[in-house]
């Protein structure tokens, strides 16, 4: 059994909100008229993705290296970070005058090594695990004598991202449910001790990417449990193993852990682009694909919390076309037509009329299947949505081409 922990106290949350006063921006809740019409009640996003440092991260980051001695201070700081962490810890540190150490994978993009050192770190790539880079930041810490900085398991980290809490119920009084992205727990076992203390009424709801949650297994075996195996384009909520003392909040106060997959979390940061117009990441975006993924299923008013808004652009580009495949928004196909000049042409008229986007195009005479004086088209198409894949490949048949094959996902 792990030892019985004293849960952050309201107070604690409501010190650490007056010391972050002037630090930390009380950030937007935008509403969200498109799920609200899904779910039956208000929806609201709570914008950490527009906080300083494109997450809610500086809150803990601050709250935990303002409380060091002048002797701590004068050692530094280390932490070991892919992104988000990283970036709070610096600025946190810089901030308050005090050197701060922080370790990144070797593969870690280059935007976000950037930022961490443009906010006043001296960075070091180690490892291309993260498992490696934390190790070696741990000894870092052991021999030169800084201070290390956990990412979530500290009540002062706790109490910092709480403040997030505090500002959903002055923005939504009302709020029935609050959904928020969970990795470690530091950020939801914030918020629910926050929201439970003035609110117990509402409910809080951790999210998890599927390929990475290991807070269903541990509240299962009732303890935390390391996963074997983690999988996820949401690499900030990707942690293998609760910390003992988040894992103690969110027993005892979080109401629901949900899992979402892949296809949701890509999906749902394809609609914070498109109908809200915010940057997300993917794991910032995972309140989101619940919404998407559980219609129905929440007390509203609802507040889903966007906690980070740091994506690679070249990663964002990737998420994008999954997000659109997901949503049917892409269809590929095969046609089967006669070897014949203005036949292609033809073809892709058709399609322009259905309003499809042809994207790409293979024009092939050498398969098995084909019979003599024909030749295989195959076709990548940008539409509207599942019901326009529908109504294209309806279309195309009606207009008497064969279609070889059919992919809609």
């Amino acid at each position: 059994m792990i030892p019985v922990m004293r849960l952050v106290p309201v107070d604690r949350i409501e010190e650490a909100r007056r010391l972050l006063e002037g630090v930390v921006r009380m950030t937007p809740m935008e509403h969200a008229r498109d799920l609200e019409t899904v779910h039956g009640t208000p929806v609201h996003l709570k914008c950490e993705n527009l906080q300083r440092t494109g997450s809610f991260k500086i809150r803990g980051a601050y709250t935990r290296i303002s409380g060091l001695t002048a002797e701590e201070r004068g050692r530094g700081v280390v932490a070991a970070s892919a992104g988000n962490h990283a970036q709070g810890v610096a600025l946190a540190a810089s901030l308050l005058g005090i050197k701060s150490t922080v370790f990144m994978p070797t593969r870690v993009p280059l935007p976000k090594l950037a930022a961490t050192r443009g906010y006043g770190a001296d960075v070091h790539l180690h490892g291309d695990l993260f498992d490696e880079t934390l190790a070696e930041a741990i000894a870092f810490a052991q021999h030169s004598g800084a201070v290390f900085i956990h990412p979530f398991d500290h009540e002062d980290v706790i109490a910092g991202q709480g403040t997030v809490g505090l500002e959903v119920l002055e923005q939504v009084p009302d709020v029935g449910t609050v959904l928020v992205p969970a990795g470690g727990g530091g950020l939801v076992a914030g918020i629910a001790a926050a929201v439970k203390a003035r609110r117990p009424d509402t409910r809080v709801v951790g999210v998890q990417a599927e390929g990475a949650a290991a807070y269903p297994g541990s509240l299962l075996a009732g303890k935390p449990v390391r996963l074997a195996e983690s999988s996820t384009m949401a690499d900030g909520i990707a942690v293998g193993e609760p910390g003992a003392l988040t894992f103690e909040h969110v027993q005892a106060l979080v109401d629901d852990v949900v899992t979402v997959t892949e296809e949701s979390l890509s999906r749902a940061l394809l609609l914070c682009l498109e109908r809200r117009k915010l940057v997300v990441e993917p794991a910032g975006a995972a309140a989101v694909a619940a919404l998407l993924q559980y219609p129905g299923e929440f007390t509203g008013p609802i507040v889903g919390v966007l906690s980070g808004g740091n994506v690679d652009p070249l990663l964002l580009l990737q998420i994008i076309q999954h997000g659109m495949t997901a949503g049917g928004r892409y269809l590929a196909l095969r046609l089967r037509v006669p070897d014949r000049p203005g036949v292609l042409a033809s073809v892709l008229s058709r399609i322009s009329e259905l309003g499809a986007n042809v994207l790409d195009v293979e024009h092939s005479r050498i398969s098995g299947a084909l019979a003599l004086g024909e030749v295989e088209v195959a076709l990548k198409l940008e539409t509207r949505g599942p019901e326009h894949c529908a109504e294209v490949t309806a279309q195309l048949e009606r207009a008497g081409y064969t279609l070889a094959l059919e992919q809609t996902s």
